[in-house]
């Protein structure tokens, strides 16, 4: 005999089915809840933006002698899209550049309203630079900023618009739930004041509510996607970039466009070798063939495990050909991991750490006027890795690398909200 539940007075529904619909409406009901923990949308995006790497002005130390012969690394725009489901968003993009230029900005806009309509305007587009001094110049509108390179350089303004536009175009495309994460801490050995005298013209009320002369926070956001896990992080620390000097004519992102490289490789070779440790098994599956195992199942298994492969050496517990495929077919589908250091507050901040000294007497610099002999341009900046300004640039680049890693792996606090 079954039984039923009546519904007014026409439908009789058996009592099971009922509890069926009961339960599938609580399940779809928790799994709403669950996810409302990834409340946003997010995108990773980085694109070359080199540009003329030879006979162009280098924009940062105004120096109309510093002209570019060559590349110590190249550049690029990194970006990130954070999104509410169906509501605002905003775009953040880094540039291994000087600094953004507006009319660069300009032009960016006008393309993505072209491809995309009001998606994204002035009010939610942002455009950072690192302010490596390293890079080509003659992008900005200005005649101050655009003087010792004796002019606008289209070649210069090209590769930004276009590399910029390509990065934000690529985080849109890999728009996907997740979440992201914030922490902060403090990196003591990639920066000094590199005006000390003149900070202690503050007064002393002032000096007094601040632990050092300069900004020594980091603040990391860390993108985790819901599917792959880690997609990218974008931290925010003051250092200039100048670990190269006004006497280098290689394109180079500077300390910390080699920081991002080295967070990418570090990602990069991680997931690597979570590949090959076999981390990403494919599951166990119980064959519909075979009704019931054998009862010599574990002599089997150490029989199949005694097996040796050619070299030697005992088989793995998933071929390897299986893995390399499988592998193959993950990674093509898998974002690419996205790091990028950005600038703050650098003004007075240097990466020069060991402090300013004469270069004709090797005696510091005057301190009250940053001079020798009365004249500022022989006054240079030694950073750690004196005299070689390439050892510099890739240690001040290491130690705020080695510090996101950090922040990276303790990152718990997530961001939540518009």
């Amino acid at each position: 005999m079954e039984l039923h539940a009546s519904i007014g007075c026409h439908f009789r529904i058996p009592l099971k089915t009922m509890w069926l619909w009961i339960s599938l409406v609580l399940v779809l009901q928790y799994s709403k809840t669950v996810l409302s923990d990834s409340n946003y949308l997010i995108g990773m995006g980085s694109y070359d933006i080199t540009g003329p790497a030879a006979d162009v002005n280098m924009m940062g130390y105004a120096n109309t002698e510093q002209i570019a012969s060559g590349i110590h690394f190249r550049l690029r725009a990194r970006s990130f899209i954070v999104a509410e489901p169906q509501g605002k968003r905003v775009v953040f993009v880094n540039l291994d550049a000087c600094m953004a230029s507006q009319l660069v900005t300009i032009k960016v806009l006008e393309r993505l309203k072209a491809r995309y309509g009001n998606l994204y305007t002035e009010h939610n587009v942002a455009i950072s630079g690192i302010h490596t001094h390293a890079g080509p110049g003659g992008y900005l509108q200005y005649v101050v900023y655009i003087v010792t390179s004796l002019g606008f350089v289209r070649q210069s303004f090209d590769a930004l618009v276009d590399g910029i536009e390509k990065s934000i175009v690529q985080a849109h495309e890999n728009l996907q739930p997740g979440s992201i994460f914030v922490n902060k801490g403090e990196l003591l050995d990639a920066g000094v004041n590199r005006s000390p005298s003149a900070y202690l013209n503050n007064p002393a009320s002032e000096r007094s509510k601040y632990k050092y002369n300069v900004d020594k926070e980091m603040t990391l956001l860390k993108f985790v996607d819901d599917q792959w896990g880690p997609v990218g992080s974008f931290n925010w620390f003051a250092t200039h970039g100048t670990s190269m000097s006004r006497t280098n004519s290689l394109i180079s992102g500077d300390n910390k466009g080699a920081a991002a490289r080295f967070m990418e490789d570090w990602f990069e070779q991680n997931s690597a070798k979570s590949d090959e440790l076999g981390t990403d098994e494919i599951p166990r599956r119980v064959s519909s063939i075979i009704s019931s195992i054998h009862n010599n199942h574990h002599e089997l298994l150490e029989l199949a495990s005694s097996f040796q492969s050619s070299p030697g050496k005992p088989a793995t517990r998933v071929s390897s050909a299986a893995r390399r495929v499988r592998s193959a077919l993950r990674q093509a589908d898998k974002p690419g991991f996205v790091s990028a250091f950005c600038q703050t507050n650098c003004g007075d901040v240097s990466p020069n750490v060991l402090g300013a000294f004469c270069i004709d007497t090797g005696v510091p610099c005057d301190f009250n006027h940053s001079t020798c002999g009365e004249k500022n341009e022989l006054c240079y900046g030694r950073g750690p890795g004196y005299p070689d300004e390439f050892e510099s640039t890739r240690i001040i680049g290491e130690r705020q690398f080695n510090k996101a890693v950090d922040l990276f792996n303790t990152a718990s606090e997530q961001l939540k909200g518009k």
